[in-house]
């Protein structure tokens, strides 16, 4: 079940992959769908019956002239997960949708699609671009456009991720993520993998993240002279540290964060470090970075705001308790993984459902337990 049960007899509530191989088109405009849009019970009520128009990226040799895409800026990101329905498993857009406003309602800064958490691995193009519209669509519709939206983009190919982020400025994404190539590993040397990255930015219509995730790319783990030398282009505009390297990532923000690097290199806009698990958050924020992006925050979002909060308001010892917290229910989630973190969100909060096949299913007695290592975070929450 989505997180609230307001509903509308005109709810398009799953999406069957279609028979048109040219389905659904690339502008969001034409995707006419009208999923669950409902308000939080402890968030601020939104109009939601203005629909803002969703523009689409202008496009010269590549590269968005579109000015009003949101800012990438410091704060807590969530890769929210793709919810499908059980037994078929169809993209189920109404959880989608209310999830992404279950996010945004509760602080965060911004929300990523097709991370690992959200199974874009599992998922048809066409699939890709459809929860990404849908998510924007959700968030534009709530009041809420000025909520950057990050999708992941990485492929085996250059070419593919090129086409890859052309789509999901196409569906309304305001970034890409994109992980190194990993499959043709033993032929790859630096050279090639940083052109892969520096190819990926001039193409791409928005500006690229890179993403350090050694676990998910048979161990390619970029250095901080890497990472620093990228940082050079103008359309790289940050990096995700998943690798929890605490020393690399305070290497690559004292090197970019310095005024010389961006007028040396002709920055228009900063470079970003964010660690990749809420684990480390409060030594991320010493360290240099500016944020998370964090599976965990599909969870409690709430939570990890106020531990960025409480870090920059000053309140360190305050911070440093509930870093404790979080830490040990971010273990959880780093241990179960997609089906852990759906079956927490279950047990936590009522809906969460499957992953894909051949990811595993989980009984009732599995999903308490993921619970009960979430539920004093998970309590903590919903006093928030």
């Amino acid at each position: 079940m989505a997180p609230h049960s307001e509903t509308s007899s005109q709810d398009i509530r799953t999406f069957s992959r279609p028979s048109s191989p040219n389905f659904p088109t690339k502008s969001p405009q034409s995707l006419q769908f009208k999923s669950q849009v409902v308000a939080s019970n402890s968030a601020p009520s939104h109009n939601l019956s203005n629909t803002m128009h969703l523009t689409t990226a202008n496009h010269t040799n590549g590269i968005s002239r579109d000015s009003e895409k949101p800012r990438l800026i410091p704060g807590v990101y969530v890769p929210t997960t793709a919810f499908f329905v059980r037994g078929t498993e169809d993209l189920d857009l109404s959880t989608i949708a209310s999830h992404a406003l279950r996010l945004a309602r509760s602080g965060v800064t911004g929300i990523t699609t097709q991370g690992s958490n959200g199974e874009a691995v599992h998922l048809t193009q066409s699939e890709r671009s459809l929860v990404t519209s849908t998510t924007r669509h959700a968030l534009d519709k709530a009041g809420l456009a000025h909520i950057p939206l990050i999708v992941g983009c990485g492929a085996q190919s250059t070419r593919e991720s090129i086409e890859l982020c052309r789509d999901a400025a196409d569906a309304g994404g305001s970034h890409v993520l994109v992980l190194p190539p990993s499959y043709y590993k033993a032929s790859y040397g630096k050279r090639e993998l940083l052109n892969y990255f520096r190819d990926i930015a001039s193409a791409s219509p928005l500006p690229v993240l890179i993403y350090n995730y050694p676990g998910a790319v048979a161990g390619v783990d970029l250095s901080s002279d890497d990472i620093v030398s990228l940082a050079k282009h103008s359309n790289i505009v940050g990096c995700k540290l998943t690798c929890g390297n605490t020393g690399k990532l305070c290497r690559i923000a004292a090197v970019t964060t310095d005024a010389t690097f961006e007028k040396q290199h002709g920055r228009k806009a900063p470079f970003l470090t964010f660690g990749g698990s809420a684990d480390f958050l409060l030594q991320t924020l010493i360290a240099g970075g500016h944020g998370t992006i964090t599976g965990l925050g599909n969870i409690v979002p709430k939570t990890i705001v106020k531990l960025y909060n409480l870090y920059n308001g000053g309140q360190v010892a305050e911070a440093q308790e509930l870093q404790k917290v979080v830490a040990a229910a971010d273990w959880a989630v780093i241990e179960g993984g997609v089906v852990g973190t759906k079956a927490a969100l279950e047990a936590c909060f009522g809906y969460g459902g499957v992953a894909r096949k051949p990811l595993p299913r989980i009984d009732d007695e599995e999903i308490a337990q993921w619970g009960s290592r979430l539920r004093e975070c998970a309590d903590l929450e919903k006093k928030l």
